[in-house]
């Protein structure tokens, strides 16, 4: 028997060593690892939820949503405001169900909407919802100077991060089996057809973005505690809105897979960059990102696939020449 048909025949086996291996790692790496390394591994599985909860939604109905520094950022507040007068668990929580209130509200109103309009509302809502928690940290609250955090155990954000994780793609995973699942893709083949075929279109799209910006406001919340000190300008980055679209675009929103190996290789050049080389960071990333929209438009993935594609003609093709050969010879 062949290598690829040893492969094809245990791939299931095969893919669920790799993640058995991959959450041993994780789970172990605080007990040798140093904490530069943790909180490392803690970003990437954070730019992880992101980019794969963006590529859920998105990736499967087709409408660009620019709304996740929002969500991202009412998980950070809700930790900001929050933190010790509550366990952690529960901010957590919190913060996941105030960012899916939000996205519900800004589902019903907007995803009546199509195209450039959605995108702009989600993005003019972000500049919105910024202004408004400034505006009640400063002008009501009175703290001008934001919220200072405790410093928290890099291992232990690296455990939440990494159940948050597991949560998300497991969720993501059984959706995408789902009847709902397929309902879903055919809204992002052809809405109008989905419509006529009697699926509630609307509401299939409301509930899979209030579902995404769970796992977005969660992420915040987690993540919140590294930052030390957050204020509404921090948590409300509009950049956040931009990196799930880019790492979804780079790893290759074509497969499940895709987003998961653009956030890993994203985070990993994000903070390796922004640390060795701070000065050309927005340079060099600006043009890998030229390069990969260039040359590889269906991301790492398609760039996998190209090269298994052309290395299983070359190995047929060797096969028939040995084979044609040992006829010859015969």
């Amino acid at each position: 028997m062949d290598i690829t048909r040893l492969l094809t025949r245990y791939r299931k086996l095969l893919v669920a060593g790799f993640i058995i291996l991959v959450l041993i790692f994780l789970t172990t790496f605080p007990l040798y690892g140093n904490d530069y390394y943790v909180k490392l591994l803690t970003f990437i599985l954070m730019m992880t939820v992101l980019a794969v909860s963006w590529a859920m939604f998105s990736g499967t109905t087709g409408y660009m949503s620019l709304a996740t520094a929002a969500f991202f950022g009412v998980g950070i507040m809700a930790t900001a405001f929050l933190e010790g007068t509550l366990p952690f668990p529960l901010i957590i929580v919190i913060g996941g169900l105030l960012a899916s209130a939000l996205a519900f509200l800004i589902g019903l109103v907007t995803l009546r909407l199509k195209g450039i309009y959605f995108a702009i509302f989600t993005f003019g809502f972000v500049m919105f919802i910024g202004q408004v928690a400034y505006y009640i940290d400063v002008h009501i609250l009175n703290n001008a100077w934001g919220h200072d955090l405790p410093l928290a155990n890099p291992g232990t954000l690296l455990y939440w991060m990494l159940g948050l994780t597991v949560v998300t793609l497991l969720i993501i995973h059984f959706i995408r089996r789902s009847r709902y699942g397929l309902a879903l893709l055919s809204i992002g083949g052809n809405e109008e057809a989905a419509e006529h075929m009697g699926i509630n279109t609307t509401m299939a799209k409301v509930m899979l973005f209030t579902i995404s910006a769970v796992f977005m406001g969660a992420a915040g919340a987690i993540y919140a505690p590294a930052l030390i000190h957050v204020e509404a300008r921090i948590a409300f980055n509009v950049f956040n809105s931009f990196t799930p679209i880019l790492m979804a675009i780079f790893g290759g929103m074509g497969q499940f897979h895709g987003p998961i190996i653009g956030a890993v290789v994203y985070g990993y050049l994000d903070r390796t960059l922004r640390s060795e080389l701070q000065e050309y960071f927005m340079v060099i990333f600006g043009v890998i990102l030229v390069v990969v929209i260039l040359f590889l438009p269906n991301g790492i993935t398609g760039l996998i696939a190209t090269l298994r594609d052309k290395l299983g003609g070359v190995i047929a093709k060797w096969r028939k020449g040995g084979q044609a050969e040992e006829h010859a010879n015969t």
